[in-house]
């Protein structure tokens, strides 16, 4: 930048301001009359050294402030209003340095010009330059695409996402879905974008099971925002649903409403419930892993695995067999409460208080998990979650289930999927992993089996290519090593006591004040290789986010697993008649 563009008229918006301290790091700018610069503005000023070459100082506003050079006291304003005390308004911003160039770190010189960065001063301002792979995250205050470093996302330097706010207003979930289409559909990742997947748990309502639907709202300024981004704007084209099977269904039908094409069942058989050794999940909650009675879950376990054999759909334990969870629950309790086998069960030192604990809690879960573990549905027909066999984006949706079903689902689908990818040995094809309630299956406080999954997913997912895209209307109370290893923290509209937490320090005072007043869809976005955390707005889902603004979905993403099977085929195979999948 030549000394006429700095100098020239019309070029700056104001000057370094002599009457407060400026430094390497923060600086305030007086702004020049006719002008204007607002929170998140990006600008650039020069200092000139002796001897070498001139240092360019860029950085984000982060704090505006006007008052009257003048006057004295409160009243005064009215009479500098009606003209009779001579007075000036003038406004000044406080500038956050996001870059040094070279790195000299000295202060800028009160009275420098001070400008708004533009094109590729505002892409060197904010580090874009030297993102490799840019991710479009959405447009700045100024308009402009504001973009994340992949590197910090795939897992290559960094990986993980915690997005905090308010329920129903942060948009946290919103913001997850467009950062996954962001990442799909922007090339980033080259030829891996292919076989890269997402699994989304839906827990409210049946607002993600139309992410394959284009949104019927969509209109041309959303389109164009999109094209800004260099984004098509349109629905995800590749989406497999998952749902609970009906209560009470003896054919295992989707337990959905709104949605009634392209939906599949999840259960787990008998079978896999005690050859997986999926009992601890059972016992999910972070207060059952503080009372004494988890050394009876991991002893019955063990015994189920053992000796539970498949029989005609269900198992089969010492010559009885059992065709459903609840028959399972009673014959376990069954076997706790007789003093003959109750040793083999249990083990030998544990006394009958914790066993009779124990027994309480399995009893309880027959109503939650009953439709779940299954004995009478075919072992053959597809059941399974299983990204891998599944398409692009797969949404497992639980909000029709009880928490204690909502836990063992997440647990027990978090383990396989975190066990396929450990067998794999590789972090390519990339697994996206989003969940909300975050706060709920790994607390700050105690410990779990989900809890536990989730931890070795935030310290060991980046290298096997697991990337958790967690979401929570409170970070204070989630489990704090996984927000640590979160590279990208995001952050919609916050709870006031929820803001003065020490978990958003990475956010300067005056965007904890904002983050109070944040409108739907306005993020803040803090990244390693940035400073400052930066404000954007995402647009408008193109996707239908309800079944109000559903438009006609790809005829192909309307036909199930089970629906898309050659049930001949089926016949043909020599598989019985239960086995067929209708």
């Amino acid at each position: 930048m030549t000394d006429d563009q700095l100098d020239g008229p019309g070029e700056g918006v104001g000057r370094v301001l002599g009457t407060a301290d400026a430094t390497p790091l923060t600086f305030w700018t007086a702004v020049a009359p006719g002008s204007y610069l607002q929170l998140d503005d990006v600008v650039v000023t020069r200092r000139e050294l002796p001897d070498r070459e001139p240092v360019t100082i860029a950085g984000v506003v982060t704090q505006v402030r006007a008052r009257h050079e003048g006057a004295q006291f409160d009243s005064d304003v009215f009479a500098i209003a009606d003209g009779t005390l001579p007075a000036q308004v003038q406004e000044a911003a406080e500038v956050t340095t996001t870059r040094v160039d070279p790195e000299f770190y000295v202060p800028p010189t009160p009275g420098a010009v001070v400008h708004r960065a533009e094109g590729d001063a505002r892409a060197r301002a904010l580090h874009f330059d030297r993102m490799e792979r840019r991710i479009p995250m959405g447009m700045g205050r100024d308009g402009v695409p504001v973009y994340l470093n992949a590197d910090f996302l795939d897992g290559t330097r960094g990986a993980h996402v915690s997005i905090s706010g308010i329920s129903g207003v942060a948009t946290k979930t919103s913001f997850a879905t467009f950062l996954l289409y962001s990442v799909f559909r922007s090339g980033v990742l080259g030829g891996d974008a292919v076989n890269a997947k997402a699994l989304i748990f839906n827990v409210k309502g049946e607002d993600l099971l139309f992410l394959d639907h284009p949104n019927s709202r969509l209109d041309d300024p959303t389109r164009a925002a999109y094209a800004k981004l260099g984004l098509d704007a349109g629905a995800f084209p590749d989406v497999r649903v998952y749902a609970p099977p009906r209560v009470g269904d003896s054919s295992g039908t989707p337990d959905v409403s709104s949605r009634l094409t392209g939906v599949d069942s999840f259960y787990w058989t008998l079978t896999e419930f005690c050859a997986d050794r999926l009992l601890p999940y059972v016992f999910a909650d972070a207060d059952d892993e503080r009372q004494q009675y988890t050394m009876v879950v991991h002893s019955v376990a063990a015994h189920l695995a053992r000796y539970a054999q498949p029989a005609d759909g269900g198992v089969s334990i010492d010559g009885v067999r059992l065709g459903s969870y609840a028959d399972l629950v009673d014959h376990v309790v069954e076997q706790l409460n007789d003093d003959e086998t109750r040793g083999d069960w249990a083990g030998s030192a544990v006394g009958l208080g914790t066993v009779n604990a124990f027994a309480r809690r399995l009893i309880g879960s027959k109503k939650d998990l009953g439709r779940l573990i299954r004995g009478d549905l075919a072992t053959r027909r597809p059941h399974s979650i299983n990204t891998a066999e599944s398409a692009q984006v797969t949404v497992v949706d639980l909000h029709n289930l009880p928490d204690r079903a909502q836990r063992f689902v997440v647990g027990v689908t978090l383990k396989s999927e975190f066990e396929r990818k450990e067998k794999a040995g590789t972090a390519k094809p990339l697994l996206f992993v989003v969940l909300d309630e975050l706060n709920k299956y790994a607390p700050r406080e105690g410990s779990s089996p989900i809890k536990e999954v989730l931890l070795d997913i935030a310290e060991r997912g980046r290298s096997l290519g697991v990337i958790l895209v967690g979401a929570q209307q409170t970070a204070s109370e989630v489990e704090r090593r996984i927000v640590t290893n979160s590279a990208i923290r995001v952050v919609g509209r916050l709870d006031p006591a929820e803001a003065s937490r020490p978990e958003y320090g990475f956010l300067p005072p005056a965007q904890r004040q904002r983050a109070l007043l944040a409108k739907p869809g306005t993020m803040f976005v803090n990244q390693p290789d940035i400073p400052v955390p930066l404000c954007l707005e995402f647009p408008f889902p193109a996707w239908a986010t309800r079944v109000s603004e559903a438009g006609r979905a790809p005829s192909e993403t309307l036909r199930s697993i089970t629906q898309a099977a050659d049930p001949f085929a089926v016949v043909g195979s020599g598989s019985s008649d239960d086995d067929i999948p209708f």
